[in-house]
């Protein structure tokens, strides 16, 4: 059987002997002998070789020059005048606009009005390039195409359209909509409580009347870690910065510690005369306020309820924030204030006075050392920013609707709020253009409380309709961590 290649291309071709031919006409390019062999003769019929033997006599020269670009443009224009792209003014356009504007050589004053009439934008009629499609003067029709590789005055040369320019970051996509929707009921709707926190074992932690319930992200599992009933509610949650120990402030003025992994409580402190709306956890140091308008300053590894009272409110404290470093407190009140603390001073390093309503959503960035973000109420709507270290007032930026609370991206410098009446919505900002990047809809009540996830890139909201929604808004971060992903994408219940 023959290979394959013999039936495609037929049997291999006989190797044929070298014809004395060829071999005496390669001998007479260069020998001063005269040739020996009869068959020769000048009026014999010149066969060509397979090969090309240039000469090699100093008197041998080429009949042009492609250096001499004089002769060679001028040679070109006698042969084709109507070829555009042998035009010598339109090679100089191409040459000044991919290499520089710095030409080679004096242009001529014709050459210069020929330059001026292509940098002039093209007359309806004549069009320098033309597209088999997309072209607006093509009889396909259609919007005018764009061509990645415009270069001015030809087209339009932007900074996304332009060759050499490095290419744009695609904008990064928000889904509108949550993948993930808890039904919480007995969620309260009270604007002065904070009722959902976000551990950094990723179990969430969420008030429902007189108890509380921790959901697990991993799996989906709900436990149930109290029931004050009945003569207590929860009116605030926090974890501590490991995850291990949950602070639960009750209606009655008391902060209880509870063991999460024992499902343990741990010890009750007192010391407020009314209930208990927010938390801050520090290193080791708790820090409650209340509607009793005091801040108390709790110290775990002692035994007393509280180590220190900060007194400056005139109204219920409903807002407090450690800074990342824990060298400063920022509380806000119902009285429009919003202070920072210095401890162990007693009182305030800095009052703001510019909110004309209630202070509750409070934040720290993670990225610039003494920025603080604070949101004021119905009648103020307003984001502020601030310096700390110099108390000076940085922006303002009027949201449309009362803020709920505010969160940093620890992922990007990004902000995302959530807003009560009357829009009821969540807006993630860019900072520090505040350009809205996504507003979020889908709570039929004002988004009183907010979390964000260890991984920093889902938060979860929730409002009086007794719904917790989980969203994806932020980037993930540039290093890998542990898996701290939201399981199971369907609705479910908190208990």
């Amino acid at each position: 059987m023959e290979p394959e290649y013999a039936t495609c291309f037929g049997p291999p071709a006989q190797a044929q002997p070298a014809s004395p031919l060829r071999d005496h006409s390669r001998q007479s390019l260069h020998a001063s002998s005269p040739v020996r062999s009869p068959m020769w003769s000048p009026k014999s019929r010149v066969t060509y070789s397979d090969r090309f033997i240039p000469s090699r006599a100093p008197a041998a020269r080429l009949d042009y020059s492609i250096l001499d670009r004089e002769m060679a443009t001028s040679d070109v224009l006698k042969q084709a005048t109507d070829r555009e792209d042998l035009n010598p003014a339109y090679n100089l356009l191409l040459r000044s606009e991919l290499l520089g504007s710095s030409c080679p050589g004096p242009i001529s004053p014709d050459k210069v009005q020929q330059l001026e009439q292509l940098r002039a934008p093209a007359s309806p009629g004549k069009s320098l390039f033309r597209f088999k499609t997309g072209d607006a003067h093509s009889p396909h029709g259609g919007p005018a195409a764009q061509s990645p590789f415009v270069v001015s005055p030809v087209g339009d040369d932007t900074a996304a359209g332009s060759p050499f320019a490095s290419p744009r970051r695609a904008q990064r996509k928000i889904a509108r909509a949550p993948f993930k929707v808890l039904d919480a009921p007995s969620l309260a709707d009270d604007f002065y409580l904070n009722l959902v926190d976000w551990s950094s074992q990723n179990v969430l932690a969420v008030g429902l009347g007189t108890c509380v319930y921790l959901w697990s992200a991993t799996s989906s599992t709900v436990t149930k870690l109290c029931d004050l009933a009945p003569h207590d509610t929860v009116c605030s949650v926090e974890w501590s910065k490991r995850g291990t120990y949950l602070s639960v402030g009750t209606n009655s003025g008391k902060v209880q510690i509870w063991d999460v992994a024992k499902l343990k409580l741990l010890r009750t402190m007192e010391g407020h005369r009314a209930r208990v709306g927010t938390q801050a956890w520090g290193s080791h140091v708790l820090c409650s306020g209340s509607r009793d308008r005091h801040i108390l300053q709790r110290d775990i590894r002692c035994t007393e309820h509280f180590v220190a009272k900060l007194v400056g409110h005139r109204s219920e404290v409903c807002g407090l924030k450690w800074s990342p470093d824990d060298r400063q407190l920022a509380s806000g009140g119902n009285d429009n204030q919003l202070y920072i603390w210095s401890l162990p001073s007693a009182s305030p390093v800095y009052k703001f006075t510019d909110h004309t309503a209630a202070v509750k959503a409070i934040a720290w960035s993670p990225h610039q050392h003494s920025l603080l973000a604070s949101g004021g109420g119905t009648a103020d709507r307003c984001i502020r920013f601030w310096n700390t270290a110099t108390g000076v007032p940085l922006n303002c930026i009027d949201t449309g609707s009362q803020v709920c609370n505010i969160s940093w991206s620890k992922n990007a410098n990004e902000i995302v709020s959530t807003h009560g009446y009357s829009q009821n919505q969540v807006i993630i900002w860019k900072y520090p253009s505040m350009a809205k990047l996504a507003t979020l809809t889908g709570h039929t009540l004002r988004v009183l409380y907010l979390a964000v996830s260890p991984d920093g890139q889902t938060i979860v909201t929730g409002a009086g309709d007794e719904t917790l929604r989980f969203w994806s808004v932020f980037p993930s971060a540039k290093s890998s961590g542990p898996d701290t992903t939201v399981a199971s994408m369907s609705r479910t219940t908190i208990r």
